[in-house]
């Protein structure tokens, strides 16, 4: 498959992959920070933005997905900075072909299975009325029924865009998403990751928890853990200065 990617930037090449729901449009400021250092390559996930819909989804798929177009690009490795869902790709990735990770990072994740968190958020999505939308704001309105963070409202509602026919649409395949969540919740499996790893943790989120570090040591037993202070689930949005130091540390060996 062929995603949908940015590519800006010189240097060593640096893989970035978004969330559930996400797209690389998310990861504006922190592209633009890192190409200053690395050739930034931030890619659209299946299902995702502008890469392609398909009738399956899973880890397995999704690194091969990478993989493909580490390939396409003629690229040997490179360094793997994955959020959240993005993270379990970029773990599952790291598993599969270590041999193509130069370093890897995960943000806000750990490969373990988690529970339904976002029933919820499909309940809003599925409940804005695509086919008699006449505004943003009507589809806010709709969404907020069941979404009532109006920042959890504006990251899902980048997804919304006028197709071809001037209708409203969801970039992401929805009922795709909706349908295969048990995947998405799943934990990455594979032999161990033996090389240095960073996990990025916001003290706010309950996505990296105490309680997971025995699945992390695990799978990638040389894992290190940097926590931002007063961040939630996004802390490349809500820390971006902090977290874009806390990468280039990283990965600049500091």
């Amino acid at each position: 498959m062929q995603l949908h990617f940015q590519r800006s930037g010189q240097g060593e090449p640096l893989i970035i992959l978004h969330g559930l729901f996400g797209t690389l449009e998310n990861w504006g400021g922190q592209i633009k920070a890192f190409a200053e250092h690395y050739d930034v390559i931030a890619v659209d996930l299946r299902n995702h933005g502008r890469s392609p819909h398909t009738d399956q989804i899973n880890y397995e798929l999704m690194a091969a997905d990478v993989i493909e177009l580490l390939d396409q690009l003629g690229l040997p490795s490179a360094h793997i900075l994955g959020h959240s869902m993005g993270g379990k790709v970029a773990m599952q990735l790291a598993l599969n072909t270590p041999d193509r990770v130069k370093q890897l990072i995960v943000v806000d994740i750990a490969p373990v299975a988690y529970q339904h968190d976002h029933d919820d958020v499909f309940k809003g999505l599925f409940n804005v009325q695509l086919d008699s939308l006449t505004s943003r704001k009507e589809a806010e309105t709709q969404l907020a029924e069941y979404v009532q963070d109006p920042s959890v409202r504006a990251f899902l509602l980048k997804n919304l865009y006028r197709n071809d026919e001037k209708q409203f649409a969801w970039r992401m395949n929805l009922v795709l998403l909706h349908q295969d969540y048990d995947k998405i919740i799943a934990a990455p499996q594979g032999s161990p990751f033996t090389r240095p790893v960073l996990f990025i943790k916001g003290s706010e989120s309950h996505y990296l928890l105490k309680t997971y570090q025995p699945s992390i040591m695990a799978l990638f037993p040389a894992a290190r853990l940097k926590m931002i202070e007063g961040a939630g689930h996004w802390p490349h949005a809500e820390k971006p200065a902090l977290f874009t130091r806390l990468v280039l540390n990283y990965l600049q060996g500091a």
